[in-house]
């Protein structure tokens, strides 16, 4: 599969929406600095986006699905060039606050599209593995992107909005490998049967088994956008680890994600069901996250890390797969992408409700608790999917 070109080009481009905020991250001190703006304000200029992405992608998932996933890719990868880069040209807060909110939007339409082309390209076990592809991707993009704009910003802080223009190549290539994808005969046909498909959408997303998998996929994200921001904060405060320590223990962390998504989880769905791979999943990210404060040894934060990691590695794609067969054939991007969209949110609210535990308890309590959810959500999934899921007729 990973000499499939198609394939190449959903995972690159797939990719972007963790490059939205990994680029900007390393220089964020450099550019409040400089556009003299409040901490405070200035540290959601890397999470702003997380929110239009909750809420852009369920509604372009729909779009794509009544005019083509391809053409909103495309659209999407060249909106995220002129948003993306338009940041390094302004001077004041308002203007980049509003460019890092429409980056989320056309991050939305990509993550959309990318997802509903996999539904379509790939079935069964191929899907499987093309999602645990995805997911190892988004894990690896984790440690490359931060370390692209550290280097980048190192030179200038503002030539690192200049890597979003990567994004134009990514979209003319996406439309020579992919444009055979479908046919126009297809597409309108898919055109103009999406307004029969619109109930069907209605009754996936409405039932309890879809918002369930909504949820525990939302508190998944939630939880491992916990650890990324407050392990290093952990670590520095308890063994004085410096940027390069920090940034190993969290690569290891993704290791184990990307070990678990490309080669243990499609035996463990196939062995155990989805349910089972997702229920493990939780149970071992829980775990970790309770032992995070445990260890007087450095040694022992990364087993921890690498644990968490292939407990992330299987809950992740084991949540896609299980809504794409939820899904139709035809609103495959609109299921995927509400999906999407619930992971984002959780990203995005997981600081806000984590900083309340954190302003009136400890550090270690905040790693409590994002075990205890993890755990509730875990038991939860389990109770309400007793009876396996269907497709809706």
């Amino acid at each position: 599969m990973l000499r499939d070109t198609q394939l190449i080009v959903l995972l690159i481009t797939g990719s972007l929406t963790v490059m939205a905020g990994g680029v900007i991250a390393p220089i964020l001190p450099e550019l409040i600095l400089n556009l003299d703006i409040d901490p405070s304000v200035g540290s959601s200029l890397v999470s702003l986006h997380f929110l239009t992405v909750a809420l852009a992608t369920p509604v372009l998932g729909i779009l794509a699905d009544r005019s083509g996933q391809l053409p909103i890719l495309v659209c999407s990868l060249v909106a995220y060039a002129g948003f993306g880069m338009a940041g390094g040209l302004v001077q004041t807060l308002l203007p980049l606050m509003i460019l890092r909110g429409l980056l989320g939007v056309a991050s939305g339409g990509i993550a959309a599209a990318g997802l509903g082309l996999l539904g379509k390209l790939y079935t069964g076990e191929a899907r499987v593995q093309a999602i645990a592809y995805v997911a190892s991707a988004l894990t690896l993009a984790n440690i490359i992107y931060p370390l692209l704009g550290g280097w980048v910003g190192s030179i200038h802080w503002r030539l690192v909005f200049g890597l979003y223009g990567i994004s134009i190549p990514l979209a003319i290539w996406s439309v020579v490998a992919l444009r055979k994808t479908h046919s126009k005969r297809e597409q309108a046909e898919e055109a103009s049967s999406f307004l029969g498909e619109s109930q069907h959408i209605r009754q996936v997303l409405t039932r309890p088994v879809t918002l369930f998998l909504l949820l525990t996929l939302s508190v998944a994200s939630g939880t491992v956008y916990a650890v990324v921001a407050y392990l290093p904060l952990y670590l520095r405060l308890n063994f004085g680890a410096g940027t390069t320590l920090i940034g190993i223990v969290l690569a290891i962390q993704a290791v184990g994600a990307v070990l678990s998504s490309a080669f243990g989880m499609r035996l463990l769905t196939k062995r155990f069901g989805a349910v089972g791979a997702i229920a493990m999943g939780l149970g071992l990210m829980a775990t970790m996250l309770a032992l995070f404060p445990a260890p007087e040894q450095l040694y022992g934060l990364y087993v921890i890390s690498i644990l968490f990691g292939l407990g992330f590695g299987l809950v992740v794609p084991s949540l896609y797969n299980a809504l794409a067969d939820l899904a139709g054939e035809n609103t495959q991007s609109s299921i995927l992408a509400a999906g999407t969209g619930a992971g984002f949110l959780g990203q995005f609210l997981s600081p806000i409700l984590l900083g309340v535990v954190l302003r009136s308890r400890d550090l270690p309590d905040v790693f409590y608790m994002a075990a205890i959810v993890d755990l509730a959500a875990g038991l939860l999934l389990i109770l309400v999917m007793k009876q396996r899921a269907r497709p809706v007729d």
